[in-house]
C-alpha cells in the first residue's frame, strides 16, 4: 500500500466516527443572527480534546461583539507542529450560519441521515468541513507522521457578517500567519477567486398622514418604489458586464429586505430596505459604492420632500488568486481527480467568503472541502440543507493527501 492508500484506509476505518462528530456539530445551533456562537466553540473544543487536539479559545471582547450586532464569538485555533522548517498550512471553516427558516422535512438541528445524506443547518456550509479538516489532520498524524512543517485548524464564527471578527480578528491580533490556507468549500472544484459584496441599508423618510387626507403627507413607500426601480434598472445594465474568471458571470444586485409603514390607513412616513450588490473581481469597490449612492440620490431628488439616509453594512472585497497558491491547487487537483475520478477545475465562484481576509494579509489560499457541485444542490441557506456522506468521505481523503504532500 502507498502512503496515500494508507491515508484513505484510515479515513474509511474512522468514517463512522467522523459522521458522529459532524452530527454533534450540527446539533448545537449557531443561528446568526442572533449570533450566540460561543457555546458551539466550547462544544467543538471538548470534542477536539478527545482526539488529543488542544484548541486555543480566543474570545472576542463582549462589547466589540455587541457593537457588531452579535451576542458572542469564540474563535478556535488548533496548532500542530511537526518539526523545524517546512510550511504552516491553515484549514479554516466557519461555524456561524443563517437561521433555518421554514419548510424542513428533517430537524434542522438533528443531524439526521437519510438516503446517504446528513441533514441539518450548516451540514454543508460549513460544519461538514469542521469534520473533514479534523479527520484529515488525524489521518495525517496517524499515517504520514510528518517531521516538518505545521498544520493549524481555524474554526471561526463570523462568516455570515463578513469575517471581521472571525479570521479578520485572529489576523489583526497577530494570533496566526500561516504560509498557505485552505477554506471550507465544495468537492468538485477548487476555488481560487470569488465575488466581492457590498451591503447597504437605505432609509427613505417622508411624512406620515391619515389615508383620508393623503396630500398632507409625503409617501415614503412611493418614493422607495421609485428608488428601487432605478436600482433594478442598473441591475439590467450589470448583465452587460462579463467577468473573465471562469465560474463568475456578471455583477448583480438584490434587495433582500423591506419594511415600513405603521398601518393600512396611514400614509407611510418611513421605509427601510437592504440591498446586496455582488462585485466581480474586476470591479473597484469604491467606484461601485459611489455609483450606488448616486443612483439612489438622483432618484430621491425626483421625489419632493423625500430625504434618504444610506448606511454601509458590509464591504467584502473580492478574492483574487495569489501566485503562491499553486502548490495547493496542484495537490488538490491531483488527488481530487484520483479520488473522485474526474477533473477538479480551478475556478471562481459568485459567493463571497471570509477567505479574502487571508488573501488581503498576503496568505495564498483556496476554497475546497466537502459538498456537492453547486450551492443549489447543498440547499445552503434553504430548507433541508444536506451533505452527501460519500462526498464528505472523499473530500477528507483529498485534504489528507494534500496535507501529506505539503508537509513532505
Amino acid at each position: 500500500m502507498t502512503d496515500y492508500k494508507q491515508l484513505d484506509a484510515w479515513i474509511d476505518a474512522h468514517f463512522d466516527e467522523e459522521v458522529r462528530f459532524l452530527q454533534e456539530m450540527v446539533r448545537v445551533p449557531t443561528d446568526t443572527p442572533p449570533g450566540n456562537n460561543a457555546p458551539h466553540a466550547e462544544r467543538t473544543a471538548e470534542l477536539l480534546h478527545t482526539f488529543g487536539f488542544d484548541a486555543e479559545k480566543h474570545s472576542v471582547p463582549a462589547q466589540e461583539v455587541k457593537d457588531y450586532g452579535l451576542e458572542s464569538i469564540t474563535n478556535l485555533i488548533v496548532r500542530r507542529k511537526y518539526g523545524s522548517g517546512g510550511r504552516t498550512v491553515a484549514l479554516n471553516a466557519h461555524g456561524d450560519v443563517v437561521p433555518p427558516g421554514e419548510g424542513w422535512s428533517h430537524d434542522p438541528y438533528g443531524g439526521e441521515i437519510d438516503d446517504g445524506s446528513l441533514y441539518g443547518r450548516a451540514a454543508a456550509v460549513s460544519k461538514s468541513d469542521f469534520a473533514s479538516f479534523t479527520f484529515a489532520l488525524r489521518a495525517l498524524e496517524a499515517v504520514a507522521k510528518p517531521t516538518q512543517g505545521s498544520v493549524e485548524l481555524h474554526f471561526t464564527y463570523d462568516e455570515e457578517f463578513g469575517g471581521i471578527l472571525g479570521p479578520g480578528w485572529l489576523l489583526k491580533q497577530g494570533l496566526t500567519k500561516p504560509d498557505l490556507m485552505i477554506a471550507a468549500g465544495f468537492s468538485y472544484e477548487v476555488v481560487t477567486a470569488h465575488n466581492g459584496c457590498l451591503q447597504m441599508e437605505v432609509t427613505v423618510n417622508g411624512k406620515m398622514a391619515h389615508a383620508a387626507i393623503p396630500t398632507t403627507g409625503i409617501d415614503a413607500l412611493q418614493a422607495a418604489v421609485h428608488i428601487l426601480n432605478a436600482l433594478y434598472a442598473q441591475n439590467a445594465l450589470y448583465q452587460q458586464v462579463t467577468s473573465k474568471v471562469e465560474g463568475i458571470t456578471h455583477p448583480y444586485l438584490n434587495v433582500g429586505r423591506i419594511e415600513g409603514g405603521t398601518n393600512t390607513n396611514v400614509v407611510p412616513g418611513k421605509v427601510v430596505f437592504k440591498l446586496d450588490r455582488r462585485m466581480i473581481p474586476e470591479e473597484n469597490p469604491v467606484e461601485v459604492e459611489a455609483n450606488i449612492r448616486k443612483v439612489i440620490a438622483d432618484a430621491a431628488a425626483q421625489m419632493p420632500g423625500i430625504k434618504v439616509d444610506i448606511k454601509r453594512m458590509l464591504l467584502a472585497n473580492s478574492m483574487k488568486p495569489l501566485p503562491g497558491n499553486k502548490p495547493l491547487v496542484d495537490a488538490i487537483q491531483k488527488h481530487g481527480q484520483a479520488i473522485f475520478g474526474e477533473p477538479i477545475k480551478a475556478m471562481g465562484t459568485p459567493l463571497y467568503t471570509d477567505v479574502r481576509l487571508y488573501g488581503e494579509a498576503g496568505i495564498p489560499g483556496v476554497i475546497y472541502g466537502a459538498g456537492p457541485r453547486t450551492v443549489l444542490e447543498s440547499h445552503a441557506k434553504r430548507n433541508d440543507e444536506r451533505v452527501v456522506l460519500e462526498d464528505l468521505r472523499r473530500a477528507t481523503k483529498v485534504i489528507a493527501r494534500t496535507l501529506s504532500d505539503l508537509m513532505g
